[in-house]
């Protein structure tokens, strides 16, 4: 049986924890208020333009995003629009952004929202995993859940701290400027006097392979060549050609290399 002190003590270690929770989000909103990204898609809750973001920005700098996701909101401004558009159309908007697959999972996903609505599983759509679905239903449809991307999940395992859905935009920045990966800039870092990882150095995770000389950078100059014209078959990287092939990203007929239609 547990006497009235016991509950009382846990009562208090549980109005402590949630009142230190609260002062390290409300240190890290505060940090954001002053110090967030200026990017153009945290100013809409349209679906289809978070969801046409957090596409682009996998694999790919927001920096980098920000151009061409204008670009293709004025191009194609609905999930309508894009579904409509031609694949080879969708392809060559798409290059210069790496990974190409997203393009073709992106538009299918249009093509279901256009013909059935948005659905409540997000994952639902094509190409759309847990993360990318928690982050159009946080960022669009205002659900509380928390959307945990490599920079948020940096933090929280460096902090220890449980953060919810109101602190997903100031983590997300604090991951990518300050908390960053092998050596993070504590001296700026608006949670490091409760931070335990406070001073340590990192080392990466993993290194990804160098894309000069590789075949990713082979499979891309070859989509580009097919992206401005057909080709003959014989005149490119067979090898390409075929993973490229089975991607759906080409098609070959008649000895001809051309974007899918």
């Amino acid at each position: 049986m547990t006497g009235m002190g016991g509950e009382e003590s846990r009562s208090k270690h549980t109005a402590g924890t949630q009142s230190r929770v609260w002062r390290v989000s409300e240190a890290l909103l505060d940090w954001y208020a002053e110090r967030g990204r200026e990017l153009p898609w945290r100013e809409t809750r349209d679906p289809y333009a978070i969801l046409v973001s957090e596409v682009m920005l996998q694999q790919t700098q927001a920096a980098r995003v920000v151009p061409r996701w204008l670009v293709w909101l004025e191009r194609w401004p609905t999930a309508e629009a894009l579904a409509a558009a031609t694949t080879a159309e969708v392809i060559r908007e798409w290059q210069g952004l790496g990974y190409n697959r997203r393009a073709l999972s992106l538009q299918r996903a249009a093509r279901v929202v256009a013909e059935r609505g948005w659905p409540d599983d997000l994952t639902e759509l094509p190409g759309v995993g847990p993360y990318t679905a928690a982050a159009v239903a946080c960022f669009a449809f205002g659900r509380p859940v928390l959307p945990v991307d490599v920079n948020v999940r940096r933090v929280q395992e460096r902090t220890g701290h449980d953060f919810d859905h109101t602190c997903a935009q100031a983590l997300m920045d604090l991951g990518a400027t300050v908390c960053i990966a092998r050596v993070p800039r504590c001296g700026e870092c608006p949670l490091a006097a409760a931070c335990p990882s406070r001073g340590r150095r990192f080392e990466p995770l993993r290194k990804q392979s160098p894309f000069e000389g590789s075949f990713r950078q082979r499979r891309a100059r070859t989509l580009r060549l097919v992206a401005e014209a057909p080709r003959p078959l014989a005149s490119l990287d067979a090898d390409a050609v075929r993973a490229l092939e089975r991607d759906e990203l080409v098609r070959v007929e008649d000895e001809l290399v051309r974007l899918p239609a």
